[in-house]
């Protein structure tokens, strides 16, 4: 057999094999995550509902959706088993992160491309809207060539 009909199908064995591996472990995963369910766990289902399991049944769960709202679910609809804290805090709409650690957004993008001492000393000297070109290094020849060409391509203007 010539090997360059032989590396191809080599190639397609692979790619097949590493596809089923792929969803074995995605199978596996599900299956541990359906095995993690009791009672009391938080869950959002493939719809989106959050709710807290009262209840595990052979193939369907009994889901409080809120206090006193009772539910029965399948199994197979749970898309992920939430830990009590992430639950809680979903539940009760708090913020994924306290207000005080959040990070700082500054108001302009010199900052990220200054030190800290020269953003200081240039933000009072920084030119206003109105003084004038802002020069984008392109030499006058330049733009006038690049105007030239760019009429050239689209044909003439009617």
């Amino acid at each position: 057999m010539d090997i360059a009909i032989l590396f191809p199908l080599i190639m397609i064995v692979g790619v097949i094999f590493m596809m089923q591996r792929g969803t074995k472990a995605r199978q596996r995963q599900f299956t541990e995550m359906r095995n993690a369910m009791e009672p009391g766990a938080g869950v959002r289902t493939a719809g989106g509902l959050y709710a807290q399991i009262k209840e595990v049944r052979e193939d369907t769960l009994l889901l409080e959706i809120t206090p006193g709202v009772h539910a029965v679910y399948a199994k197979g609809s749970v898309a992920a088993v939430l830990d009590a804290e992430e639950y809680e805090r979903i539940v009760n709409d708090e913020p994924a992160y306290d207000a005080d650690d959040a990070p700082l957004v500054p108001d302009d993008a010199s900052s990220l491309t200054e030190d800290s001492a020269d953003t200081a000393d240039t933000a009072d000297t920084a030119p206003a809207a109105g003084d004038g070109p802002v020069d984008l290094g392109k030499s006058e020849t330049e733009e006038t060539a690049a105007r030239t060409d760019d009429d050239s391509e689209h044909g003439p203007k009617s």
